[in-house]
């Protein structure tokens, strides 16, 4: 094999990331809602599920009378947001493929990568248990939560949301891009990962603007008694796809099955219909 048969083969560890503006997210939003349109029967089935999981949490919770549980039983399920938005990524690359969305046809094509998914989703679960021991450790300092006066619930949810926020943001930057560019791309675990990581911190301000965006709307949704999330966590999985397009230069790597070929040119054609 001559030497530039090689080079041909040889891939580099880190796809290379576009930088994008501070009205990126508004406009991941927008493809988001549009796609949700365009296949409302598909996103609303996955919301209602997701809709219907959230209030199966709060009523477990509610029957151990512990809120202790029912912050760490939410907050697990959002610790495992990129692996649970898994359909609606497939949903979203069928629809930017021109390929009429079919659930069983994402299942079943997507087979060949079920393990390289599953590492991240058990990376994401080994995070939420560090979390939760975390949580225990700091749930010591406040036992008697029954006799706490309102200081004292003020401090103990400053330090919860605190350590949180800190394990949360190691789950966006590993999750942000790495499961939409293994449903996408012909690509391992550790390479889509250490993109994902890269990517976010290269656009570490409009990053931080979307993961707030998606913290705010996911407690708008709690504050509707979790009915919203019907809507609103379709429309951000559908969103967080058109991120990962827009950032992410994976060209170097073949499509993943089932799909034809993208131009190469396609996040520029999608730019210029934005602008139009």
């Amino acid at each position: 094999m001559s030497e530039n048969d090689n080079k041909e083969y040889i891939k580099p560890l880190v796809a290379p990331c576009r930088n994008v503006d501070m009205d990126a997210p508004a406009r991941w939003l927008k493809k988001g809602w549009y796609d949700f349109k365009r296949v409302p029967r598909l996103s609303l089935t996955y919301g209602i599920i997701m809709m219907l999981v959230s209030l199966l949490i709060t009523y477990i919770a509610y029957n151990a009378h512990s809120i202790v549980l029912a912050i760490a039983l939410i907050a697990g399920f959002f610790f495992m947001g990129p692996a649970i938005a898994i359909g609606l990524y497939s949903i979203s690359r069928q629809l930017n493929n021109d390929v009429k969305p079919m659930f069983l046809r994402c299942l079943r094509e997507g087979k060949k990568y079920f393990g390289n998914e599953m590492v991240l989703a058990f990376i994401f679960l080994i995070v939420f248990l560090i979390w939760a021991r975390a949580a225990s450790m700091v749930h010591i300092f406040f036992s008697s939560m029954s006799s706490m006066d309102v200081m004292d619930w003020v401090k103990f949810l400053g330090i919860g949301t605190a350590v949180g926020a800190i394990f949360a943001t190691v789950v966006f930057c590993i999750g942000a891009f790495s499961i939409p560019m293994l449903m996408d791309r012909n690509v391992d675990a550790v390479t889509a990962i250490l993109t994902s990581i890269n990517a976010v911190l290269k656009n570490k301000f409009v990053m931080a603007v979307w993961g707030l965006t998606i913290v705010m709307i996911i407690l708008l949704g709690v504050a509707t008694a979790f009915i919203g999330f019907a809507i609103f966590l379709p429309v951000i999985g559908h969103a967080s796809w058109h991120a990962y397009r827009e950032v992410i230069d994976a060209e170097q790597w073949e499509l993943g099955p089932g799909l034809g070929k993208i131009q190469p040119n396609q996040v520029d054609i999608e730019k210029n219909k934005d602008n139009d």
